[in-house]
């Protein structure tokens, strides 16, 4: 397969820098948001931490008394093409099949904030000026050039050289870059010749708990340790979501792997509940993603079923780099 996704990325990277030049030579003109738009994207394939950094930054926002809403297509839900309104700030008003799983995770976690939904991103902005919101974070915006943006933050990661959706020189249009924790300085160099003008910052992404699908309890990692454990999930990136749990010292017995965005029908919940069985496993742990979709079901009541949520630690200084960005834009 990486020889057919490395033709599709040179591919999607040759586009890109094609639609970027019609901007650049103001042949395409970016459309102007009734409110400040701040974007939240990368320019690889597949997860990268957006999911965690929008949540991340709408919380700082109304810490610093925004009224901020998440601006997103909505992928893979019923309201992508039509749009939709998941949350109005006060109540929820749809479900994760109309609004996608990514979504209905943020409004999960953020009742306050307006979750809009659609293709449609400067009607989903009216939409949230409409119901007296004052800020959005587009999710994924860094490639839609269509919407003009006060402030573009970046997640990159310089040693995926594979998966690019757009040519790494597109980074120069970015105002913070966040890289993960790690990277080595040879490459933080050549990020920072790159994109000169760019803030750099680093993250990690860390474990804030693992909690009881049906009852929402929180539990510690040692309640897992030396345990017959089965993990399974539907993200683009399971080998992270593996790594976290071998860092907390949880070592499954099996993994199961699903395509990402799985709606998990309930043939699957009972080929997970029947292998978990057959294994004698004692519990089942998944992402926060995942158990946005299964919260409900009723397929997995033989083994003990819960979710990790993870959280971004970022550096102080970025904090204080949106405080000054927001002052100087917004």
């Amino acid at each position: 397969m990486k020889p057919f996704f490395s033709l599709f990325s040179f591919l999607h990277r040759s586009w890109c820098r094609a639609k970027n030049w019609l901007y650049t030579q103001k042949r395409f003109h970016p459309r102007r948001a009734p409110l400040p738009v701040i974007s939240v994207g990368n320019i690889a394939f597949g997860g990268s931490g957006k999911t965690p950094l929008v949540t991340h930054l709408m919380t700082f926002l109304i810490k610093e008394g925004f009224k901020p809403a998440m601006i997103t297509r909505g992928y893979k839900g019923g309201w992508e093409r039509s749009g939709g309104v998941l949350s109005d700030g006060k109540s929820l008003l749809g479900s994760w099949q109309e609004s996608g799983d990514e979504a209905f995770m943020v409004a999960l976690n953020i009742p306050q904030a307006g979750i809009f939904i659609g293709k449609n991103r400067l009607l989903s902005c009216q939409k949230a000026k409409d119901l007296g919101f004052d800020l959005v974070v587009l999710d994924d915006g860094f490639q839609h050039r269509r919407l003009s943006r006060d402030v573009d933050i970046v997640l990159y990661d310089p040693r995926d050289k594979f998966s690019l959706r757009e040519p790494v020189s597109s980074l120069e249009r970015a105002d913070a870059l966040l890289i993960e924790e790690g990277i080595n300085r040879q490459q933080k160099e050549k990020m920072k010749k790159v994109s000169p003008h760019t803030a750099i910052f680093e993250y990690s992404v860390e474990s804030k708990g693992f909690f009881r699908l049906e009852r929402n309890e929180e539990e510690s990692a040692e309640l897992f340790q030396g345990k017959r454990i089965m993990a399974f999930c539907g993200i683009a990136r399971p080998e992270r979501f593996l790594a976290l749990l071998q860092k907390e010292a949880i070592h499954p017995v099996d993994f199961l792997v699903f395509p990402d965005h799985y709606s998990y029908p309930i043939r699957s919940l009972d080929k997970i509940s029947k292998r978990g069985q057959k294994l004698q496993a004692e519990a089942l742990i998944t992402t926060e993603k995942d158990a946005v979709k299964i919260r409900h079901t009723q397929n997995l009541q033989q083994i003990p079923a819960y979710y990790l949520k993870i959280d971004l630690k970022l550096e102080e200084e970025f904090y204080s780099a949106m405080s000054s960005l927001l002052q100087n834009r917004v």
